[in-house]
């Protein structure tokens, strides 16, 4: 049988780009002796995404097409996307051009020599500011002392994963997903490919601030407990500090006669002691949070149509 490729995109509201990338990965295609196919998945658009996929699909017969039922969320719409998709080889892609679909042959290449994930590590951002490159930078090495399975640096979403490590993510069906931890946390032979990677071709990203640190906590809550332990240790931490300030206090009265005073330094350490015990607790119910929608067992994502040679992937 020949060697077959299956590229997912998630897709949500990028009717100025999809066009555009779809002609240069038909360009890839074209370049390569595989089997090869592409499954758009419309994440809820509101714009004309939907219109263009079934346009691509009913002019290639290599385009495939999922619409979700809403907007779920970029990590739901990669899911659905890898258990539609049925290869040797899956390459996970943006439509937003800033990861070079160009480089898939290579990425390919490198699957074949016995490697079960490749993953593209960035050299260089374009066209992003210094403060979100510092951020980011920032997250990935943190994410790298905390998590007990350490995710690549300056990696995103873009890679090529073999048919057995398709399979066991389509095995992980937990509700809060942080898709770049699970793509690490199933192991297998990972290797690392850079590159550089480009501004975005048109339209404007829709990862805010907001939504970035959104998902920055998902990550960190999702592969480690460490904000617990730091709970914690804080807790004790304060609870010494004020043991050992106690015993002063009572030496100063025993010792040299010093009445007790200090009304501001009070109201500090109560104001403080607060606040530690708040953000405790807010640590505390972002876990609690994330059992809560655990234990409902809600679908994934719902898909509303399909376009193309696709079946929906049904769960267990």
């Amino acid at each position: 049988m020949p060697y077959s490729l299956a590229v997912v995109v998630p897709a949500y509201n990028e009717t100025e780009v999809l066009e555009r990338f779809h002609g240069r990965l038909a360009a890839v295609f074209a370049t390569m002796d595989v089997e090869a196919s592409v499954i758009y998945v419309d994440d809820g658009s509101a714009d004309d995404t939907w219109a263009i996929i079934t346009r691509l699909a009913a002019s290639d017969s290599r385009v495939a097409g999922l619409r979700l039922s809403r907007n779920f969320g970029k990590e739901a719409a990669l899911t659905a996307g890898l258990d539609a998709a049925d290869a040797d080889a899956v390459v996970v892609i943006d439509a937003d051009l800033q990861d070079p679909p160009e480089l898939i042959p290579q990425l390919v290449a490198r699957l074949r020599e016995g490697n079960d994930v490749v993953y593209a590590t960035r050299d260089d951002r374009a066209g992003e500011t210094r403060f979100k490159k510092f951020t980011s930078a920032g997250f990935y090495r943190l994410m790298e002392r905390l998590s007990d399975n350490p995710m690549p640096r300056d990696t995103g979403d873009f890679r090529v994963l073999s048919r057995r490590a398709v399979a066991a993510l389509r095995g992980l069906r937990e509700r809060q997903r942080f898709m770049k931890g699970l793509f690490a946390w199933i192991g297998y032979r990972q290797v690392a490919f850079r590159y550089h990677r480009d501004a975005r071709a048109a339209g404007a990203t829709k990862w805010n601030y907001w939504r970035l640190t959104n998902l920055a906590i998902e990550g960190i809550t999702s592969f480690s407990a460490a904000p617990l332990r730091m709970a914690t240790w804080l807790g004790l931490s304060t609870a010494a500090l004020a043991f050992l300030y106690g015993i002063w206090v009572i030496l100063k009265v025993l010792v040299w006669g010093d009445p007790v005073r200090g009304y501001p330094t009070l109201l500090v350490v109560i104001l403080f002691l607060g606040g530690a015990q708040l953000m405790a607790l807010g640590v505390i119910g972002e876990y609690v949070g994330r059992t809560y929608s655990e234990t409902k067992r809600r679908p994934l994502y719902y898909v509303e149509d399909s376009r193309g040679p696709v079946s929906p992937f049904t769960p267990p």
